[in-house]
């Protein structure tokens, strides 16, 4: 995924309203409960080494757990491929968070090191398969030399894996739910209908700068996977989250027509270029080809609607 990809991610997940909703509604683990929300804060980039601060897409927050802070360090880059060493990156990531936290005297002379929540958020297609502890990369060792294997494990949200889960919940109001949803969405329909939702949801004064990342997100990372491309330009100054649902609502239902119609363009210049009957015919096969093919790659509609429309 290219920066600006990277850096609409970044900016929906430096909501405090994400990382809530992230934390209560995808980490199903009783301590969770014991977290003061209230005082989630993001960490400030003097935290952060040089190393860490050439990460653009990574966030970290944290949060009281009773006396003590817990940190949650998000990895939040939405990579599509699987790297079977993220692993050993959270490791090493997590090792330069606390040389850090050291290093700018954030930890009293006799305090422990805090706890550390990795969390690795996935949107490829194909289920997450790699190791999820870097104890796991380490190859088989005698029993006594086993309590040496280094140990840190991260916690994975697969998206597909969620969205597609027989106890998954479509009607959670829920943000982050809402990402997974529109990453994964079944049809133009669907997806018009929860950035509808989230407009509604996020309606309060309060969540003015969340609703904008919003629809900066969706106007980086969705609207180019669905919109033709001689619309690009339109969608550019549209910055509020109801503009863009009020603009999909409306032009979504005149996309397949002006895919098909520019599929036929494109088969007849064709068929005019050579001169041919022939050529014409397999413009227009071309064009509904065209057509099958935008349906599938913008849409999820199912095979016999693609070939009935």
């Amino acid at each position: 995924m290219n920066h600006q990809h990277d850096h609409s991610y970044k900016l929906l997940f430096s909501e405090p309203r994400v990382i809530r909703d992230l934390l209560t509604g995808f980490i199903k683990e009783d301590w969770i409960a014991h977290l003061d929300l209230d005082s989630l804060e993001k960490v400030s980039s003097s935290f952060v080494s040089d190393d860490l601060r050439d990460r653009e897409s990574d966030v970290i927050w944290r949060a009281r757990f009773g006396d003590d802070w817990i940190y949650v360090y998000l990895l939040i880059e939405f990579q599509s491929t699987i790297d079977p060493f993220m692993a050993l990156r959270i490791m090493t990531y997590v090792g330069l968070l606390y040389q850090d936290l050291i290093k700018q005297q954030k930890l009293s002379p006799h305090a422990r090191l805090p706890p550390v929540l990795p969390v690795v958020l996935y949107n490829g297609e194909k289920r997450w398969n790699a190791a999820v502890d870097v104890s796991d990369l380490v190859q088989s060792v005698p029993r006594e030399l086993e309590r040496y294997r280094p140990r840190m494990p991260y916690l994975l949200l697969d998206e597909g894996a969620i969205v597609d889960s027989e106890h998954w919940s479509p009607e959670a109001r829920n943000v982050v739910a809402a990402i997974f949803r529109l990453e994964h969405h079944r049809g133009t329909r669907e997806a018009v209908e929860l950035i509808g939702l989230l407009a509604r949801w996020l309606e309060a004064p309060d969540q003015t700068r969340l609703r904008r990342h919003f629809a900066i997100w969706i106007k980086r990372v969705l609207l180019p996977n669905w919109i033709p491309e001689s619309e690009g330009t339109e969608w550019q100054n549209l910055n509020k989250l109801n503009e863009v649902h009020n603009m999909l609502a409306e032009r979504a239902k005149r996309w397949p027509e002006q895919w098909k119609q520019q599929g036929l363009e494109e088969g007849r210049k064709e068929g005019r270029q050579e001169g041919l009957l022939e050529s014409e015919q397999k413009g227009e096969q071309k064009a509904r080809l065209e057509v099958a093919h935008n349906m599938i790659e913008r849409t999820q509609l199912d095979d016999q609607m693609v070939s009935e429309l």
